[in-house]
Protein backbone atom coordinates (compact mmCIF):
# COMPACT_ATOMS: atom_id res chain seq x y z
CA UNK A 1 0.00 0.00 0.00
CA UNK A 2 1.38 3.45 -1.14
CA UNK A 3 1.29 5.91 1.65
CA UNK A 4 -0.16 9.72 0.52
CA UNK A 5 0.77 12.40 2.53
CA UNK A 6 -1.71 15.12 3.04
CA UNK A 7 -0.95 18.96 2.61
CA UNK A 8 -0.62 18.83 6.18
CA UNK A 9 2.13 16.06 6.20
CA UNK A 10 4.09 18.19 3.70
CA UNK A 11 3.74 21.31 5.85
CA UNK A 12 5.56 19.81 8.34
CA UNK A 13 7.93 18.49 5.97
CA UNK A 14 8.65 21.78 4.61
CA UNK A 15 8.84 23.68 7.91
CA UNK A 16 11.90 21.32 9.25
CA UNK A 17 13.71 21.67 5.76
CA UNK A 18 13.07 25.75 6.34
CA UNK A 19 14.26 25.08 10.10
CA UNK A 20 17.50 23.34 8.77
CA UNK A 21 18.46 25.80 6.28
CA UNK A 22 17.56 28.71 8.70
CA UNK A 23 19.59 27.35 11.35
CA UNK A 24 22.19 25.19 10.36
CA UNK A 25 23.68 25.15 13.96
CA UNK A 26 20.72 22.64 15.61
CA UNK A 27 21.96 20.13 12.94
CA UNK A 28 23.30 17.13 14.97
CA UNK A 29 27.21 16.96 13.97
CA UNK A 30 29.61 14.31 13.27
CA UNK A 31 31.65 13.09 16.22
CA UNK A 32 34.39 15.67 16.21
CA UNK A 33 33.20 17.69 13.25
CA UNK A 34 33.53 21.34 13.80
CA UNK A 35 33.88 21.05 17.22
CA UNK A 36 36.95 22.79 18.96
CA UNK A 37 37.77 20.01 21.04
CA UNK A 38 39.20 18.03 18.36
CA UNK A 39 41.73 20.59 17.18
CA UNK A 40 45.04 19.29 17.98
CA UNK A 41 47.44 21.68 19.46
CA UNK A 42 51.03 21.98 19.80
CA UNK A 43 52.71 24.46 21.96
CA UNK A 44 56.27 24.96 23.65
CA UNK A 45 56.33 26.60 27.01
CA UNK A 46 58.77 28.30 29.24
CA UNK A 47 57.85 28.60 33.45
CA UNK A 48 59.67 31.62 35.26
CA UNK A 49 60.14 31.29 39.17
CA UNK A 50 60.89 29.36 41.72
CA UNK A 51 60.96 25.79 39.52
CA UNK A 52 64.07 24.15 39.91
CA UNK A 53 64.65 21.86 42.61
CA UNK A 54 60.98 21.51 43.58
CA UNK A 55 60.32 18.24 41.73
CA UNK A 56 58.41 20.64 39.17
CA UNK A 57 59.14 18.72 35.86
CA UNK A 58 58.06 15.61 37.96
CA UNK A 59 54.81 16.96 38.61
CA UNK A 60 54.65 18.82 35.17
CA UNK A 61 55.32 15.07 33.56
CA UNK A 62 52.30 13.37 36.28
CA UNK A 63 50.07 16.14 35.18
CA UNK A 64 50.64 15.98 31.15
CA UNK A 65 50.29 12.12 31.05
CA UNK A 66 46.82 12.53 33.71
CA UNK A 67 45.74 15.00 30.72
CA UNK A 68 46.77 12.54 27.67
CA UNK A 69 49.18 15.36 26.38
CA UNK A 70 52.74 14.17 24.60
CA UNK A 71 55.64 15.76 24.80
CA UNK A 72 58.59 16.77 27.20
CA UNK A 73 60.20 19.01 29.90
CA UNK A 74 63.72 20.25 30.93
CA UNK A 75 66.03 22.85 33.20
CA UNK A 76 67.40 25.18 32.08
CA UNK A 77 70.86 26.81 32.56
CA UNK A 78 68.83 29.95 33.63
CA UNK A 79 66.80 28.49 36.38
CA UNK A 80 63.19 28.21 34.30
CA UNK A 81 61.74 24.75 33.00
CA UNK A 82 60.84 24.83 29.55
CA UNK A 83 58.97 22.18 27.24
CA UNK A 84 56.69 20.57 24.50
CA UNK A 85 53.42 19.46 24.68
CA UNK A 86 50.72 17.83 22.29
CA UNK A 87 47.48 17.09 22.37
CA UNK A 88 43.65 17.55 22.39
CA UNK A 89 42.75 21.56 22.38
CA UNK A 90 41.24 21.92 25.40
CA UNK A 91 44.04 19.48 27.56
CA UNK A 92 46.71 21.77 26.06
CA UNK A 93 44.54 24.78 27.32
CA UNK A 94 43.85 22.83 30.67
CA UNK A 95 47.80 22.38 31.27
CA UNK A 96 48.22 25.78 30.30
CA UNK A 97 46.67 27.01 33.20
CA UNK A 98 48.11 24.28 35.55
CA UNK A 99 51.58 25.61 34.14
CA UNK A 100 50.28 29.09 34.69
CA UNK A 101 48.69 28.48 38.22
CA UNK A 102 49.40 25.41 40.16
CA UNK A 103 52.68 23.75 39.66
CA UNK A 104 54.27 21.43 42.29
CA UNK A 105 53.13 21.88 45.93
CA UNK A 106 56.88 23.50 46.62
CA UNK A 107 57.21 25.45 43.35
CA UNK A 108 56.27 29.73 42.92
CA UNK A 109 55.25 30.49 39.66
CA UNK A 110 56.08 34.06 38.00
CA UNK A 111 54.58 33.69 34.98
CA UNK A 112 54.73 31.17 32.46
CA UNK A 113 55.14 31.94 28.32
CA UNK A 114 53.89 29.87 25.82
CA UNK A 115 55.29 30.14 21.72
CA UNK A 116 54.81 28.70 18.55
CA UNK A 117 50.99 27.35 19.23
CA UNK A 118 49.67 26.00 16.34
CA UNK A 119 47.21 22.84 15.03
CA UNK A 120 48.58 19.40 14.44
CA UNK A 121 47.42 16.57 12.67
CA UNK A 122 48.79 13.81 15.22
CA UNK A 123 51.37 13.98 17.96
CA UNK A 124 55.16 13.66 17.02
CA UNK A 125 55.71 11.83 20.69
CA UNK A 126 54.37 9.23 21.97
CA UNK A 127 54.64 9.68 25.57
CA UNK A 128 55.59 12.62 27.86
CA UNK A 129 59.39 12.65 29.11
CA UNK A 130 61.68 14.37 31.33
CA UNK A 131 64.92 15.52 29.67
CA UNK A 132 67.74 16.35 30.98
Amino acid sequence: MTRVFGVRGLVGVGVALLACLLFPSSLPRLAGEGTEMSRMLAVDFEVFGIVQGVFFRKYTQKRGKELGLKGWCMNTPNGTVVGHLEGEKAQVEEMKQWLRHTGSPQSRIDKAEFRNEKEISQPSFSNFEIRK
